[in-house]
């Protein structure tokens, strides 16, 4: 897709474009309430990746730190009428590529089950059994940097 540039920060602009994205995804396509969505982690220690079309942030995706080594990529969103292009997967290695320059080892991440095929293409590695977040069944996934 032409004119799509990722950014990769911590800036407060960057994270308002991560939330634009979660809140028409999450917030009024899936109907998550905005309790649930915006949680104790976004704070200025997360890092966000977006992908931009033009000035409009179209796919997004959030780091935490866990620990020295390791870190968790969630809220990986993409504007529906942008999807199926490959953004979330490039938003995943941009995450990835970041990690590794700065010394993570390991990247986690709890994806609902009708996810799990994107992120196991996307060379992650069953690490749970389901479990159940926000009433919605879960495996979590890993992979080694």
């Amino acid at each position: 897709m032409e004119n799509i540039k990722f950014i990769v920060g911590n800036q407060g602009w960057q994270r308002a474009a991560s939330i634009f994205i979660r809140m028409n995804v999450f917030v009024f396509e899936v109907q998550i309430s905005l309790q649930d969505e915006f949680d104790l982690n976004d704070t200025d220690e997360a890092i966000y990746a977006v992908a931009y079309q033009g000035d409009l942030p179209v796919s997004t995706a959030r780091l935490l730190k866990i620990d020295e080594e390791n870190v968790r990529i969630t809220r990986v969103a993409t504007l529906k009428e942008y999807r199926g292009k490959h953004l979330s997967s490039e938003i995943l290695k941009r995450l990835e590529d970041y990690s590794r320059t700065v010394g993570y080892k390991k990247v986690d991440i709890h994806s609902e089950v009708a996810a799990l095929a994107f992120y196991l293409k996307c060379g992650y590695q069953l690490s749970s059994d389901i479990y159940y977040e926000d009433s919605v069944p879960c495996q979590s996934v890993e992979k080694y940097l």
